[in-house]
């Protein structure tokens, strides 16, 4: 356990700071003439799970590794790409924290509109998850350190090459039943990715 030293884990403001910067050279970049999203990828992501009894915070770093080509839909463009990631939670116990840390693989469908051309994305996907140990916190009980996790996510690609993006993403992880109690989390987070 460590003593609560701010609103988010260390580390987690220098990744917001890159994703700020991020987000101003985004305005400042001339956008790519078509998003492939073929090529691998690693990202840092911070969020957090508000709560009345203390928020549990998050910072992740992961990698994506496209699977499908690309396909013309009539809305634009979908992939489907694999998300493996490793997580450390930090959550509230009284006036302390506890740490988890967490490791996953996601199946995620990207969708871009205009036939694949624009920087704008959603994206979505279904996956599962392992804790070093069971989650608790004031106002959540886990009963299994395994969980399933669905994501929803928006964001926008910039580079000359579009090889940056910045995503807002909303993630439920739950074990869909399988053991009681099962109250499941929900996170906001920021993304910041980069393909090579």
């Amino acid at each position: 356990m460590h003593n609560k030293q701010g609103f988010l884990p260390p580390g987690a403001r220098r990744v917001l700071g890159w994703c700020a910067a991020a987000a101003a050279a985004m305005l400042a970049s001339p956008a790519a003439l078509a998003f492939e999203d073929r090529d691998i990828g690693v990202y840092v992501e911070a969020g957090q799970a508000p709560h009345d009894s203390g928020d549990t915070t998050v910072l992740s770093a992961g990698a994506m590794f496209p699977w499908t080509p690309r396909q013309p839909v009539r809305a634009g463009a979908l992939s489907f790409y694999w998300d493996v990631f490793a997580s450390q939670w930090r959550a509230p116990v009284g006036s302390l924290r506890r740490e988890y840390t967490q490791v996953g693989v996601i199946g995620t469908w990207r969708l871009r509109f205009d036939q694949g051309r624009s920087p704008w994305f959603v994206e979505g996907g279904v996956g599962a998850t392992v804790m070093d140990h069971v989650y608790h916190t004031p106002s959540r009980d886990f009963s299994t350190a395994f969980q399933f996790t669905e994501v929803l996510g928006a964001g926008y690609s910039f580079g000359a090459h579009g090889q940056h993006e910045l995503s807002l993403r909303l993630q439920h992880f739950s074990n869909a039943g399988i053991r009681k109690p099962n109250p499941g989390e929900n996170f906001v987070r920021l993304r910041y990715a980069v393909r090579f």
